[in-house]
């Protein structure tokens, strides 16, 4: 029977090369009590992973704790590297009402969990979104800047790079994490025809809303390095607003005037079933879709088991 409040978290660990470190850290999630594994998205390019799992309000915490403490252990921050910027072992860690939780809800499950990673795991920690406490902490990109890299330079000697919980130092193997509530997003690829990162890059910046490109939009280019190709990276934080046919026609329309081909898109994570249009022209692009990709089917078939 599906509980009649469910919280979404989507964790990104900095880990895509080894696939069991990943599975351990859903293995952690699936034995918490309510908590479902939905799905699991490991990319070696950026030496990244995403699950989605689902909680009860009241065990989501304790669910999002043992994965943020299982990557502490297997993760280690000073060998990692990657294509995709990141703060520590767990990157983000942000929580998503589905049914029966509000907005403040999930702002309060963030400050919980993050209250408790910075004492328990000393891992600092920085509250972004609608769990932020300061408005220059709201866009992740903002919290992000510089990476790790930076981030363990500034938090020492510069007041605006402190914490919100835990001390002003990075954990030497954990780096540091954000901790969020959101509404959903979807996390859209565009891979490129081409091993051009100036041409990812010259796209990304001119369809995200930061360089006055389409609202709510947030996009980066990347080299696949597996594959030879380079790719449009994008969050889509407000897909009722701008979803999936939009940016990825504005993408269209800006590698044919690069004379760009596209070779295809990937939806990351789990995607809400009214954002998708099967009719539009992302569709037929996209990798390795099957309704295990849609956010409802997976969680009926978690209340289902």
């Amino acid at each position: 029977m599906k509980p009649k409040a469910l919280v979404e978290c989507v964790p990104n660990f900095s880990e895509g090369r080894r696939p069991e470190r990943i599975r351990d850290i859903a293995a952690a999630i699936a034995a918490v009590q309510s908590a479902c594994v939905l799905d699991t998205h490991i990319d070696p390019n950026h030496n990244r992973s995403v699950i989605t799992f689902v909680a009860a309000p009241e065990r989501v915490v304790e669910a999002a704790l043992s994965a943020v403490r299982r990557a502490s252990e297997l993760i280690d921050m000073r060998v990692h590297q990657g294509e995709h910027p990141r703060l520590g072992a767990t990157d983000v860690l942000p929580f998503v009402p589905i049914g029966g939780v509000t907005m403040d809800d999930c702002v309060r499950l963030a400050h919980e969990a993050g209250a408790t990673i910075a004492r328990e795991l000393a891992i600092p920690v920085y509250f972004y979104e609608r769990a932020a406490r300061r408005p220059e902490r709201v866009n992740l990109e903002d919290v992000r800047r510089g990476a790790l890299e930076l981030l363990r330079e500034e938090i020492v000697v510069k007041s605006e790079r402190a914490p919100d919980e835990g001390l002003a130092q990075v954990h030497d193997s954990a780096g540091a994490i954000a901790v969020g509530a959101r509404p959903i997003l979807i996390a859209f690829n565009v891979i490129l025809r081409s091993d051009d990162i100036a041409a990812a890059r010259q796209i990304a910046r001119a369809i995200r809303a930061r360089n006055g490109g389409l609202p709510f939009v947030k996009a980066l280019g990347f080299r696949l390095q597996t594959r030879g190709l380079v790719q449009v990276s994008m969050n889509l934080v407000n897909y009722k607003v701008t979803g999936m046919a939009a940016v990825y026609d504005a993408i269209a329309r800006e590698a044919d005037r690069l004379k760009v081909e596209i070779e295809s898109a990937e939806i990351v994570g789990l995607v809400p079933r009214d954002a998708l249009d099967r009719s539009a022209a992302y569709f037929p692009k996209l990798e390795n879709f099957s309704d295990a990709k849609i956010l409802e089917h997976q969680i009926d078939q978690c209340a289902s088991e």
